[in-house]
């Protein structure tokens, strides 16, 4: 990874935030020549600064306060920039149901700025971070992100001469990022209060930061441009969920069941049985080839010698994990992600 973000200019946008500033720890790694976060929030940018600046003083992270509906202040901020990680998004999927039109302006509207100030600049590389709502999409946020994966791959195919690449990524629930339910069920039991719970039946996929982090750079890495990188991950049932950090904590909280919240589903989809018959597995991860692609010279050389998959869609509800298995899984996570809570 050295020699692909070394003396590199990178974008993140949402770098504010819980991904951005997960990206932020591993790019300082590799030499880039800059990292810029692009994020509308103030208050956030100092406590990023708070966290990283004072470290890297000599210039390395830089501080752009903009918000990506603002086309131009996109485009000056993404002037010299090699690479671009768009991470900037309204995510709160309950909220957003009855905000429909704000989310058009950021997470559609605010891609279709990014593509265009990519191009305008000349950007190697873009990549769009997605989510396993796009796929099958039921709510209002799902959608938008689909639309937004169709944006990154159709630009692949109508940008002229330029050399950007577009490539999406999508994954599920990070661990003790803003709004997974990690965090917020482990500070409950640690507190001895109540745990609200929507459906046990519910099912989700989740990933570290690390391996979210990860999943970016394997697509900058090996992306041609149009493709839908997708990892292979643990899901479990949000009532095993429970159970398993309560025996942790050894504690024994109540449980009360709230409801779904408008929008959500049962089992997620990261990949539907029409994306299937595209999707080819490479390594850690499944590749989702684009559509668009048997129509052009495009070939995904680092493909030729993986085997497309051979089941008809990769659901949270499939295998979730339980038991010793979800015990083992969460302590070897706990040392890292829950005990900062």
């Amino acid at each position: 990874m050295k020699k692909i973000f070394k003396n590199k200019t990178i974008l993140i946008t949402g770098g504010t935030g819980f991904l951005g500033q997960s990206i932020i720890k591993e790019l300082t790694k590799y030499n880039p020549k800059s990292i810029r976060i692009f994020s509308r929030d103030e208050f956030k940018h100092q406590k990023v600064h708070e966290k990283f600046g004072f470290k890297f003083s000599g210039g390395l992270i830089r501080h752009f306060i903009g918000d990506v509906r603002d086309y131009e202040r996109l485009k000056k901020a993404m002037k010299g920039c090699d690479i671009a990680i768009h991470a900037a998004a309204l995510k709160r999927i309950d909220m957003i149901e009855y905000n429909v039109e704000e989310v058009i302006k950021t997470n559609i509207q605010g891609t279709l700025n990014l593509v265009n100030a990519a191009l305008e600049n000349n950007l190697e590389n873009v990549i769009f971070i997605s989510t396993d709502k796009a796929c099958s999409p039921v709510n209002t946020y799902g959608a938008s992100k689909f639309i937004g994966e169709r944006i990154i791959t159709e630009s692949n195919f109508n940008k002229g001469k330029s050399k950007t690449i577009f490539c999406s990524v999508r994954y599920g629930n990070v661990m003790n990022s803003t709004g997974s339910v990690l965090p917020l069920f482990t500070k409950k039991i640690k507190n001895d209060e109540i745990i609200p719970l929507t459906d046990g039946k519910m099912t989700r996929f989740l990933i570290s930061p690390l391996g979210a982090v990860n999943l970016i750079f394997k697509a900058i890495k090996y992306g041609k441009g149009g493709e839908v990188f997708v990892p292979k991950l643990t899901s479990v049932r949000m009532d095993e969920l429970i159970y398993s950090l309560k025996r942790i904590y050894g504690k024994n909280n109540k449980i009360q069941i709230v409801g779904a919240r408008p929008g959500e589903k049962i089992h997620e989809l990261m990949i539907n049985n029409s994306e299937a018959e595209k999707t080819f597995e490479f390594e850690d991860t499944f590749v989702i080839t684009s559509q668009i692609e048997k129509y052009q010279d495009k070939i995904y050389d680092y493909l030729k010698k993986s085997k497309k998959v051979i089941f008809e869609e990769y659901s949270s509800g499939d295998h979730p994990i339980k038991g010793i298995e979800l015990d083992e899984f969460l302590l070897n996570a706990k040392k890292s992600i829950f005990d900062k809570n």
